[in-house]
């Protein structure tokens, strides 16, 4: 039986979300740049525990409450309603400090989750992920960040580049080579450095396309994607995540649901890019018929909504897969995508039916569109994921004379 109605305890969860975005945090967007970021944020964290919506994906046991996948996936729909990121942050379920905890739940020592894992969920520190590289880029395994043992402790040098949130963080996870001789995918270690450390130093933070199109902050840095030096950084043999000679598997287990995240929020930003579309077409009279009443627009509108359905379909069945824990590795490149290319294509077609004001900061479509055209290249571009999806398509055939189990084929 294919049962698509949500279970009562997800709907009430949902609600219970809806609300909270709705009464506090739309409200409360109009205060930022008005008065210090992390001082709203700590107020709204304070209304979010009261109201029990703290970190909806981590386990009761370690203070989080203790979603299953699907109910996840439909509050972060809700969570991305807040286009400043307000929601994640009053939840304390914004990247990449989400993926960070899941990571660390999945593979951390009992020490590391006392002594990392329970101050991130608890909200007292925030995580950053030095992964990329100026000259690998996309290719996680051409990193040059290299980590020498000596005695307990290890050294690592190199550079890191667009580590998201460094200038915010009091905890790094780096990953380096330290078994250069390995198999290719077995070379690389990830650490948890304390910070500020000396050895990690933060060059500046990139300037990237559209940031100062969306509301200012103020005076602190809220995110922003740093160029970091490693420079003799020490750190000790039991900071290492997930074992020795697995960092490029740690990066593509918190990649993973860096991927569903940005599917989710999505959808959020999307329909709220067709609902002002579609209220423009509605109000705005051209020689004397309504633009919604125009086959054309009609069809643009169309476009937007099978996407918007596809996506959501999308987003449901990878939940279910991580509910059963089945292999989603093929269709979370496919979602992430298509995902990433409907968001940008809606969010075109919201900015063209409104015309020139719609190229306009006195709308937010701009900003969105600027924003949503990271999607693309962040956890891994297009080309990347379209790759390792056409490869599996080829395996599949070859293996079975089908390319069916590439292509959804599972469902039947």
């Amino acid at each position: 039986m294919i049962d698509f109605d949500l279970p009562a305890d997800v709907r009430d969860v949902r609600a219970r979300v809806a609300a909270f975005i709705d009464d506090v945090i739309l409200p409360a967007e109009k205060e930022i740049g008005t008065r210090p970021f992390f001082g709203l944020v700590a107020e709204l964290q304070k209304v979010a525990r009261e109201r029990g919506l703290w970190c909806p994906f981590v386990p009761v046991e370690y203070g989080g409450m203790g979603l299953g996948h699907l109910a996840n996936a439909v509050v972060q729909v809700e969570v991305g309603r807040s286009f400043s990121h307000l929601a994640a942050w009053a939840m304390n379920c914004m990247g990449p400090q989400d993926a960070t905890m899941l990571t660390l739940i999945e593979h951390g020592t009992e020490e590391q989750k006392q002594r990392y894992l329970i101050p991130l969920v608890n909200g007292d520190i925030r995580v950053c992920f030095a992964m990329t590289e100026r000259a690998a880029g996309a290719d996680a395994t051409g990193m040059q960040t290299a980590a020498v043992q000596k005695g307990s402790s290890w050294v690592l040098n190199g550079e890191k580049w667009f580590t998201s949130g460094a200038s915010i963080s009091q905890l790094a996870l780096v990953m380096a080579k330290t078994d250069p001789d390995a198999p290719r995918h077995e070379q690389y270690t990830t650490f948890l450095v304390e910070l500020p450390d000396p050895g990690f130093e933060i060059l500046r933070n990139i300037p990237v396309m559209g940031e100062h199109d969306g509301p200012s902050y103020g005076d602190e840095v809220t995110m922003g994607h740093a160029e970091v030096r490693i420079n003799d950084l020490v750190v000790p043999d039991e900071n290492i995540l997930g074992g020795r000679g697995r960092g490029f598997a740690m990066g593509q287990h918190r990649l993973g649901y860096g991927r569903l995240r940005h599917g989710m929020w999505s959808i959020a930003k999307a329909q709220a890019a067709l609902d002002m579309a579609t209220a423009r077409a509605c109000e705005r009279v051209t020689f004397g018929q309504r633009v919604a009443d125009r086959q054309g627009v009609q069809w643009m509108l169309s476009d937007c909504a099978e996407k918007l359905y596809m996506t959501r379909l999308m987003v449901l069945h990878l939940a279910y897969k991580m509910e059963k824990g089945l292999d989603l590795r093929v269709e979370n490149s496919i979602a992430k995508t298509y995902i990433a290319n409907m968001l940008i294509d809606v969010i075109d077609t919201a900015m063209q039916i409104h015309g020139s004001l719609g190229y306009t900061h006195d709308l937010p479509l701009a900003a969105w569109l600027s924003e949503a055209r990271m999607n693309r290249i962040v956890d891994g571009p297009d080309e990347v994921h379209r790759w390792t999806v056409g490869r599996s398509v080829v395996r599949a055939f070859e293996k079975a004379g089908t390319t069916a189990s590439a292509a959804g084929g599972d469902l039947f």
